[in-house]
């Protein structure tokens, strides 16, 4: 059984920079202040998962003066994203962890039922196959778990469309890799999106969600 690392790309919660979609639904500044919550849960739920390390890979670094007043565990160890398109960015993650023995979990911190029993089940099913993909309602998906690595399975992607889960299966299929999928999650990107937070997180933001 391998060591799983989980590792969650995540952006600055800076007004103006994350949640951009949601900016003219909420405002720059709650708009942020849901990333950074977001980013919270995730941070909590990998943590509390205990399946192994949590890399938290950061655009831009950590330096940057965008991350002041962010919370971050200290047990979390901190990595730059780095340049390319998101593909770029998860091949090197994936690429480093396969390098290092280690299966992955890789998510970011969108996903509005992120939390540590949906983690450690994710973990569990890399004891028996290659890879885990938990899709998206939006065709997207919310985390892939891999056991190893192989390049082409993120290049040339039309990331950010309905298509990316199902070229990523296909993807696998064409690679003879073993692939268990999880139930369909929801990201936070879009205004109508707002209805799976919940009412706790809603409330606590003093937000409403909009139906589609």
């Amino acid at each position: 059984m391998r060591p799983v690392r989980i590792a969650i790309l995540a952006k600055a919660p800076r007004p103006g920079f994350a949640k951009t979609r949601l900016i003219p639904a909420l405002g720059a500044d709650a708009a942020a202040e849901l990333a950074a919550r977001m980013l919270r849960t995730t941070l909590n739920a990998a943590t509390e998962a205990g399946v192994g390390i949590v890399e938290l890979c950061v655009t831009p670094g950590i330096d940057d003066d965008a991350w002041a007043g962010i919370d971050i565990p200290r047990d979390v160890e901190i990595t730059t994203q780095g340049d390319g398109d998101i593909g770029a960015r998860m091949a090197r993650i994936a690429r480093r962890a396969d390098a290092q023995g280690e299966g992955l979990l890789l998510t970011g911190t969108d996903c509005a039922e992120m939390s540590p029993t949906l983690l450690r089940d994710a973990a569990t099913l890399l004891d028996d196959t290659d890879a885990v993909l938990h899709p998206t309602l939006d065709g997207g998906y919310a985390l892939i778990g891999l056991n190893r690595h192989y390049p082409w399975l993120f290049d040339d992607i039309p990331w950010s469309t309905e298509r990316v889960a199902e070229l990523t299966l296909r993807r696998f299929a064409m690679l003879g890799w073993t692939v268990a999928v999880g139930r369909m999650l929801h990201d936070i990107d879009e205004p109508p999106d707002l209805c799976w937070l919940g009412a706790p997180m809603l409330e606590g933001l003093g937000l409403k969600c909009e139906p589609a």
